[in-house]
Parts: structure tokens; sequence; C-alpha cells
């Protein structure tokens, strides 16, 4: 039993030390300092637990950006994403919008790795492009 206790408080100081945790924001929450509209965020990281990912470093993505190739440390680099409220999200699997496309409607992607392109891929660290609009 006492290891048993151990075990678990050696657990709770490393989820505590690690800081704070992440969670994806909500669709309609997508304004930076600013307040200007954004149309989606990519994020670098994510994890096995949902209310952990949509973490590292944020890509802000704003209204009619048509980016065929992903800005400095970003092409195959994206793990999560959120689209914005009555946007849309077009991402490319290649740069100069070639490969595999898929089109996200307005919500968040905790999990890249869990959507599916072709049949042996994911999009996880996938995005070599995009395109993003809103209504």
């Amino acid at each position: 039993m006492a290891s048993a206790l151990l075990v678990t408080l050696v657990a709770a100081v490393a989820m505590l030390s690690r800081g704070v945790e992440a969670q994806c924001p909500a669709p309609a929450d997508l304004h930076p300092t600013n307040g200007t509209r954004l149309c989606a965020l990519l994020y670098a990281d994510n994890s096995p637990y949902y209310d952990q990912c949509c973490a590292g470093d944020v890509l802000e993505v704003l209204p009619g950006s048509d980016v065929p190739y992903m800005p400095r440390g970003w092409s195959g680099r994206a793990s999560s994403l959120v689209v914005g409220t009555k946007c849309e999200l077009t991402v490319w699997s290649r740069r100069a919008k070639a490969g595999k496309s898929r089109s996200f409607s307005a919500g968040a992607v905790p999990r890249l790795q869990e959507v599916r392109r072709g049949f042996f891929g994911d999009w996880n660290d996938a995005i070599r492009g995009y395109y993003c609009t809103c209504k």
C-alpha cells in the first residue's frame, strides 16, 4: 500500500511541475491580442490527453490567407488546429498546394494524427500549405 501511495504522489508532483495544461479554444474565441478576427490557429504540439492538446507554438491564420508555402519553421509541424466560426481551412500535404488536400470547417481538431490522409497516413505534421476563408 505504501508503494502505491508513493507512485500516486510522484505522478501528482510530475503533473504539477509541468505547469499549465493547454486546451483547445472554442472557435468563437479566436481573436489575437489586437481584437481582430482570426480564421484559424495551428498548434505545434498535441498530446494523448485531449485536455492537453493545442499546445506549444501557435501560428495565427488570418481570414483570406492564401499560403502555398508554410512560414519558416512551420512546414510539416502542425499537430492540432482550431478553425474559427463561419470559416474554412483547406490544407495541402505538399508545398505549392500539391498533394492531398483536406478542408476543415469551424471547430477544433486536437489531434491531427486521428484525421486520415489516404490509406496509410494522417495529417499530423503533414501540412505544407493552406488557404483560409471566412464568411
